[in-house]
C-alpha cells in the first residue's frame, strides 16, 4: 500500500482533488506561456530600456562623484559658448561655413586678403656709394624697405627715401627669388619711386590701385610690408585720420597725407596701405615715434597722388611741374626788418626772368639798385611778394613747391602779390619748372 500510494503522490494527488487538477492543467499553461511571450515582445521593443540605462548612469554618476568634483571647470560666460560646427551663418552673419575653418568674418577677410596678395609685396634692398680714409670709393648698405608690384612687367611702386641714392637695388619676392631692380623714376616731393625689373617667364602677382577719395575715419586698413625684415608682415588698424600735412625726410611737407594705427616699422616703409576689398589706398611711408617704433601714428601718401605721378614717373623719370619763372627769396625775420617789409612772411620776388611767365604776366622783380647780401646770396629788394598761389596761402619756399605741386605746365592760376602796401592778383600761365629747381 505504501508503494502504490508513493507512486501516486509522485504522478498527483489522489482521488477527486487530482483529478480535477489533471482536468484543469491544460488551461492554465496556455495564458502563462501567453504572459512570457508577450513580456519577451515588450523587452525586444525597448519598454523597459529606458530605466535600465537610468540605472547604469546613476550607478556611473554615483562611482565618479569624487573624481568630477576635483576636476578643473571653464568658467565661460554663456554668451561666449561656441556655436555648432555645422552652422553656416548666424543671424548677425559673423560665422562662415564649416568648410572655411569657423573663422569670423572679419578674420577670414584678412586672411582672404593676406593670401591672395601677399605675393605682390618685394624686400627692397639698397647699397650706396661711400668713402674711406683714402676718399676711395666703396660700397656700403644703404636702405631698405617694401614695394607693390603694380604692373605685371616689372614695375615696383616705394618710397623715394627707400632707393634714394641707391647704386643697386636688390629685390626679393615671396618665393624667395632675387633680381636687381633699376630705379627709374622719383618723386621727392611726394616720396614716390618706381623701380623696374625684369621678371622674365613669371607670373607676378600685383596689387591693385583703388581710391583715397572716399575714405573714412574710422574705415579698416591692413598694411603689407617688411618690418625690421620680417617679411610680408600683415598688421591691420583703422583710419586715423585724413588730409594731414607731414614733412618728409627732404623737409617738404605731403600733403593729404591718410594716419592710420595700423602698426608700420622700419621696413615697413614703400609697403602697400589695404582697404577691406584688397586694393591699395595709400603707400605706407613714415611714422611719429619718439622711440622710433611704431606708437599707432602712421601716415601713407595718398594712392590718388600715385595715380597721378606714376604714369611720368615711368614715361620721363620725374614728375613734369608748373612753375612761375623768378627767383623766389623766403622772407626771414632780419630780412623784413631790414627792408621794413610790409609782412613778416611770404615769397619775395627777387628778380623775374626777362622774356619768362612772370615778366609776361606782369610780376615785378627787385631792383638791380637795392642789392643786398646775405651770405653767398644777393637778394634784390622791393620787388613783388608773393602770399598766395592758386588758392594756397604761402609763406615758405616749402609752401611755394606744394602749392604747385598738382600743376601741369600751361595751366593757368590766379597769384596775388603785395605790391607796396596793396594786394594785387595777377593771372599767368605756367611754365614747366627747369631743373635747377627741381626737388632732387
Amino acid at each position: 500500500m505504501l508503494e502504490k500510494s508513493q507512486k501516486r503522490g509522485y504522478g498527483g494527488l489522489t482521488g477527486r482533488m487530482g483529478e480535477q487538477m489533471r482536468k484543469t492543467q491544460p488551461k492554465l499553461i496556455l495564458p502563462i506561456l501567453g504572459l512570457v511571450l508577450a513580456l519577451l515582445v515588450l523587452i525586444g521593443m525597448g519598454v523597459f530600456r529606458e530605466n535600465t540605462e537610468n540605472i547604469k548612469g546613476d550607478v556611473q554618476q554615483t562611482g565618479g562623484a569624487a573624481e568630477e568634483e576635483n576636476r578643473f571647470m571653464l568658467q565661460t560666460n554663456p554668451n561666449s559658448a561656441p556655436i555648432p560646427s555645422d552652422n553656416v551663418s548666424s543671424s548677425s552673419g559673423d560665422i562662415v561655413p564649416a568648410a572655411e575653418g569657423n573663422y569670423g568674418k572679419e578674420e577670414l577677410e584678412n586672411i582672404r586678403i593676406y593670401e591672395r596678395l601677399n605675393y605682390g609685396v618685394v624686400n627692397i634692398t639698397t647699397e650706396i656709394v661711400a668713402y674711406n680714409w683714402f676718399l676711395e670709393p666703396v660700397p656700403r648698405e644703404g636702405s631698405s624697405g617694401s614695394g607693390a608690384i603694380i604692373d605685371k612687367r616689372g614695375y615696383i611702386l616705394t618710397n623715394h627715401h627707400v632707393v634714394k641714392d641707391a647704386y643697386t637695388v636688390k629685390l626679393t619676392l615671396a618665393d624667395g627669388s632675387r633680381y636687381e631692380g633699376e630705379v627709374i623714376g622719383t618723386d621727392p616731393e611726394n616720396d614716390l619711386a618706381v623701380v623696374k625689373f625684369d621678371p622674365g617667364d613669371a607670373e607676378l602677382t600685383t596689387i591693385p590701385m583703388g581710391t583715397s577719395k572716399n575714405l573714412r575715419v574710422g574705415q579698416k586698413v591692413l598694411a603689407i610690408g617688411n618690418p625690421f625684415a620680417f617679411d610680408r608682415t600683415l598688421t591691420t588698424g583703422i583710419v586715423s585720420g585724413l588730409g594731414r600735412p607731414v614733412k618728409n625726410s627732404e623737409g617738404l611737407i605731403v600733403r593729404e597725407m591718410i594716419q592710420t594705427d595700423a602698426s608700420i616699422n622700419p621696413g615697413n616703409s614703400g609697403g602697400p596701405l589695404l582697404n577691406s576689398r584688397g586694393e591699395m589706398i595709400g603707400i605706407n611711408t613714415m611714422i611719429y615715434s619718439p622711440s622710433g617704433g611704431s606708437v599707432g601714428i602712421g601716415f601713407a601718401v595718398p594712392v590718388d597722388t600715385a595715380r597721378r605721378v606714376v604714369p611720368e614717373l615711368i614715361e620721363y623719370g620725374s614728375v613734369r611741374r608748373g612753375w612761375i619763372d623768378i627767383v623766389p627769396v623766403q622772407i626771414f625775420p632780419q630780412l623784413a626788418d631790414y627792408a621794413d617789409l610790409p609782412v613778416k612772411r611770404g615769397i619775395l620776388v627777387s628778380r623775374v626772368l626777362p622774356g619768362g611767365n612772370a615778366d609776361e604776366a606782369g610780376l615785378r622783380g627787385g631792383d638791380r639798385d637795392k642789392a643786398v647780401r646775405y651770405g653767398r646770396s644777393v637778394i634784390y629788394l622791393g620787388g613783388d611778394i608773393i602770399i598766395e598761389i592758386d588758392g594756397d596761402r604761402v609763406t615758405s619756399l616749402s609752401d611755394l613747391y606744394n602749392a604747385l605741386e598738382d600743376n601741369k605746365p600751361g595751366e593757368v592760376i590766379d597769384v596775388v602779390v603785395v605790391r607796396g602796401r596793396k594786394e594785387k592778383t595777377i593771372e599767368l600761365e605756367l611754365s614747366e619748372r627747369p631743373q635747377q629747381y627741381r626737388w632732387d
